[in-house]
């Protein structure tokens, strides 16, 4: 009996050393843990000097529940990634945390994320709890990336103020949602279908010295944080000929 049970044991263990690896190596949403700590400025929102060069809007997205953020910043890559980050200790944190939007780079004592003030004070059980946690100045955490959502927005188009028509073409990319990441913008001319490969200056701002005239479509590479796979976006509708600093355009889509 004994010499009967060993074998089917050992493959049972086998079995579930196996399932175990498995698991582990296509664990999509699995949480990392690291440390959090948050702006030392007295506003709750974020700033609007980031470094992903959304401006104003970087320190209001989300409701003001964004973060700088130090490998995740990935040269700009990572600018508008959403995570959700979650404080570990029992006494002042909750389970959920908070969803976050990164919107400039920094780091500070071996940190991944550096909160706004309001979204630091999420992580937290009850508002006694969030004084607490901001007194601490830095937590242990542990997140994780999830997709982005804008309910009743399209990607849009901000022109950077620093544009100079027709020389000079800077823009940015807001309200993107899902986990992908642009990682490549193409402006094509709409009349004869010609395109230039965008540089990516700093952050998110997309430019184009002496760019193409009249109408223009711009493509995206959307870039799958999961399994790799990239698709180039086109949106419905074209930034006008007569482009100005300063302006919004919306896109006419949206992704997930």
């Amino acid at each position: 009996m004994t010499l009967y049970l060993q074998p089917l044991t050992l493959l049972l263990v086998c079995v579930l050393l196996r399932q175990t690896l498995v698991d582990g190596a296509t664990c999509k949403d699995c949480f990392i843990h690291s440390r959090a700590a948050h702006y030392p400025n007295s506003d709750e929102m974020g700033t609007e000097t980031g470094a992903c060069g959304f401006g104003s809007f970087g320190a209001i997205i989300n409701g003001g529940d964004v973060s700088a953020a130090s490998n995740l910043y990935r040269d700009g890559v990572g600018c508008g990634a959403c995570y959700q980050v979650r404080c570990t200790n029992s006494m002042y944190c909750s389970d959920k945390g908070v969803t976050v939007v990164i919107t400039d780079s920094g780091s500070g004592d071996n940190t991944d994320f550096i909160l706004s003030r309001r979204a630091y004070a999420k992580m937290s059980q009850t508002t006694y709890a969030a004084a607490s946690l901001l007194a601490l100045g830095v937590v242990d955490i542990e997140y994780r990336r999830v997709p982005c959502s804008y309910p009743y927005k399209n990607i849009t188009f901000k022109i950077d103020e620093n544009s100079n028509y027709p020389h000079y073409l800077a823009f940015v990319i807001w309200y993107q949602q899902g986990k992908k990441d642009v990682t490549a913008v193409q402006l094509c001319e709409t009349t004869n279908l010609s395109c230039k490969l965008l540089d990516r200056s700093h952050g998110a701002v997309w430019t184009v010295v002496t760019p193409p005239s009249g109408p223009l479509s711009i493509r995206m590479l959307l870039s799958d944080v999961d399994d790799g796979e990239e698709t180039w976006v086109v949106p419905l509708n074209n930034i006008p000929q007569n482009w100005k600093a300063g302006d919004i355009y919306d896109s006419g889509i949206q992704v997930e």
